[in-house]
């Protein structure tokens, strides 16, 4: 499991995920998606089978691409608030996925967790990176933590975070 010297302040611990959490999944994936569906003219039961059909081939295309990842249920005091899916390269540490609950986003939770991963990296002495929609509102975030944009990937930009070590007593950089 990743750390959680930052998110453990906001009561924040992890899970292996199962598929008695497709259905909570289902439901972050659309609260994720909401605003573009509020620009569609489509029924709610059209809007459904839209995203039951876009998170069945994410979730699936995830799988098949990341089989060694972790797959993480975010828990706030024990309820599901989010997913995390990170998957531990040899040379680079990648978010595959991250989402909150709207009502855990905005509060720091996002923040403590990426510093944390960010933590985890650096003391591997690797880069973490993740796959951004450029209209994605935690772009700000992402940018106030130090992540730069490695690759342009149309609708996405790849970005990375050099993670520098921090120094421990006796055991400085050079």
């Amino acid at each position: 499991m990743p750390p959680r010297p930052n998110a453990r302040g906001f009561g924040i611990g992890y899970r292996a995920l199962d598929d008695r959490d497709l259905p909570f999944l289902t439901a972050l994936y659309r609260s994720t998606r909401e605003s573009e569906l509020a620009r569609t003219p489509w029924s709610e039961e059209q809007k459904q089978a839209f995203i039951a059909m876009q998170f069945e081939a994410q979730h699936r295309h995830y799988r098949e691409h990341y089989p060694e990842a972790l797959w993480l249920i975010v828990e706030r005091n024990g309820r599901a608030v989010g997913r995390l899916y990170l998957e531990r390269w040899s040379n680079e540490h990648r978010i595959i996925d991250i989402a909150l609950v709207p009502k855990a986003r905005g509060c720091g939770i996002g923040n403590a967790i990426l510093q944390d991963l960010i933590g985890e990296a650096a003391a591997a002495g690797k880069s973490l990176s993740i796959h951004v929609e450029k209209e994605n509102p935690a772009m700000r975030l992402y940018r106030r933590l130090g992540f730069e944009k490695r690759e342009d990937k149309g609708v996405y930009d790849l970005l990375e975070h050099p993670c520098t070590p921090t120094p421990r007593a006796g055991n400085a950089i050079r």
